[in-house]
């Protein structure tokens, strides 16, 4: 039987809420002196996740290991994410993006762990940041980028998260879905800036987020959009429109091996090149 229960009025706020009891709990439990001399035996490679997805010669994905989302419950019964990461790198994926959050997606840092072992693909830490201890868990893990996410952030957080993941050697991904979180992205500094089609806060997904954002994000800062691919025309068309990468998962998981699939999609995808974004001023 599937999990069909409807997910919170605002699901992004009720995460955000869980995570900051967790890492307490966390922290409780491995202060953040422990977990610092854990990460400071890692050399992230921030910039080599940043050149992988900039790279204008190719169709740059990031193609994400996760075994459920709110949205569907369980994508994978039988989850191994070093497999699938192995897979995906045979497959050509520029970087892999692994969830390693707990109660909504069955993530582990411990997932993060073991990907990092098999592939030297750059690494994504996709969770719902809020504090500078997960980052220097993440970097501990071995990431080399992490996620952050503008709706669960306000102005100073956010600065203040991206000018540590800097200090880590972190590149960051800067999520948004609307306008209001572009501006505050750029304005914060982002050169990694990720269009996400679905809303965080109700699930729901509609490909013209990435559609009508791209024309205002400047040239110079990388052009991520993630959610909502399935098709190599999903692909070409928002390449075409100014996007430098794309995070593929559902799409991906949901098939019976997501390294072949993603194979065939990048098998499919025409040549083309990126098409230029307009310069927007404020």
């Amino acid at each position: 039987m599937t999990n069909t229960a409807a997910p919170p009025a605002d699901l992004l706020e009720t995460i955000i809420a869980a995570t900051r009891c967790a890492v307490a709990e966390r922290e409780a439990r491995r202060p953040l002196r422990e977990v610092e001399r854990a990460a400071a035996k890692r050399a992230p490679r921030g910039d080599r996740f940043v050149a992988a997805l900039a790279d204008p010669d190719r169709y740059s994905v990031i193609a994400e290991c996760k075994r459920r989302s709110p949205s569907r419950g369980v994508i994978r019964a039988e989850y191994d994410p070093e497999e699938i990461a192995r897979g995906y790198a045979t497959a050509g994926a520029a970087a892999i993006s692994v969830l390693t959050e707990p109660a909504f997606f069955d993530g582990s840092l411990d997932h993060l762990r073991a990907v990092r072992r098999r592939v030297d693909v750059p690494v994504l830490q996709k969770d719902f940041i809020v504090s500078e201890y997960q980052l220097m868990e993440g970097r501990a893990a071995g990431a080399d980028a992490a996620l952050l996410i503008a709706a669960g952030l306000d102005d100073g957080m956010l600065r203040r998260l991206a000018a540590e993941a800097s200090g880590l050697g972190l590149a960051v991904l800067a999520e948004v879905h609307d306008r209001r979180e572009l501006d505050r992205v750029i304005r914060a500094g982002a050169a990694v800036v990720g269009v996400n089609n679905r809303n965080l806060r109700t699930l729901a997904v509609d490909l013209e987020a990435s559609r009508t954002l791209v024309e205002a994000i400047p040239e110079g800062i990388v052009a991520v959009a993630e959610s909502g691919l399935r098709t190599p025309a999903d692909l070409q068309e928002l390449r075409g429109a100014g996007y430098d990468a794309f995070l593929v998962g559902e799409s991906l998981m949901s098939r019976p091996a997501p390294g072949a699939a993603l194979a065939l999609l990048l098998d499919a995808v025409e040549p083309a090149p990126r098409g230029a974004r307009e310069r927007v001023t404020a």
